[in-house]
């Protein structure tokens, strides 16, 4: 069962934004408010607990649009991912054919001389492409939140986005302390618990390498994709 646990003060406040309140003439016309979730990450590959996520995030927050956005350069994991930056898309684009709300996205893209993705330089070319009025949420794992601090700008990213962690089962509230968060930040951090499927992507890598069935983990058409390209040692 799906549970919102909500902001982390417990207030359940929204913003003017959220509820759309405008201080525009009533002659002036607008374009509807949008609530839009970004969910970045590695996708390599894409699989049903990203699907799971996001649909759960969406549906928690009545989020209009969730754009899914494959990183070119984690700057946290110089490793780097398995599959191209282009493979990763297109198996994201197949993923999003699964709901009506889910889009790829490539603001991740690769950058000139291979340089980091950093989420801060995200959002703001994400900001520049909206609504003044939208709002944004950061869809992102209760284990990569707490490690925040070491993110580029962590004070201007909480300004920038509202954000959606994912928790896992004994998650406390108390871990959030060792973030240093202000009262007006830890009003746009949002608890999301209850999400169930447990899939990595580090598994289903070995299991495609090693000729398991993934189908239960990874939608039909991203799966297929990996067979035709052979992709992950298939």
């Amino acid at each position: 069962m799906l549970e919102f646990v909500g902001s982390y003060n417990g207030s359940g406040a929204r913003s003017l934004s959220d509820v759309g309140y405008s201080t525009r003439t009533p002659n002036v016309p607008r374009l509807p408010i949008m609530r839009i979730g970004f969910f970045g990450g590695s996708f390599d590959p894409p699989h049903r607990g990203h699907l799971t996520v996001a649909r759960a995030a969406a549906e928690a927050f009545a989020l209009d649009r969730v754009l899914l956005a494959p990183t070119a350069h984690q700057p946290l994991k110089p490793t780097g991912a398995t599959a191209s930056f282009a493979d990763r898309l297109q198996m994201v684009a197949l993923l999003c054919q699964e709901l009506p709300y889910l889009e790829p996205s490539a603001l991740d893209a690769p950058l000139p001389g291979g340089q980091p993705n950093f989420t801060i330089d995200t959002l703001t070319r994400l900001r520049v492409e909206l609504s003044a009025q939208d709002s944004i949420f950061v869809i992102v794992g209760a284990d990569a939140f707490l490690d925040l601090r070491r993110w580029r700008s962590p004070d201007a990213l909480l300004a920038a986005a509202e954000w959606i962690v994912v928790t896992r089962p004994g998650f406390s509230l108390a871990q959030l302390d060792t973030l240093s968060l202000t009262p007006a930040q830890r009003e746009r951090v949002h608890l999301l618990g209850g999400v169930a499927e447990e899939v990595s992507a580090t598994d289903v890598r070995e299991g495609l390498l090693h000729g398991r069935d993934c189908a239960s983990l990874i939608p039909a058409a991203v799966l297929g994709y990996i067979h035709r390209l052979h992709l992950y040692g298939t």
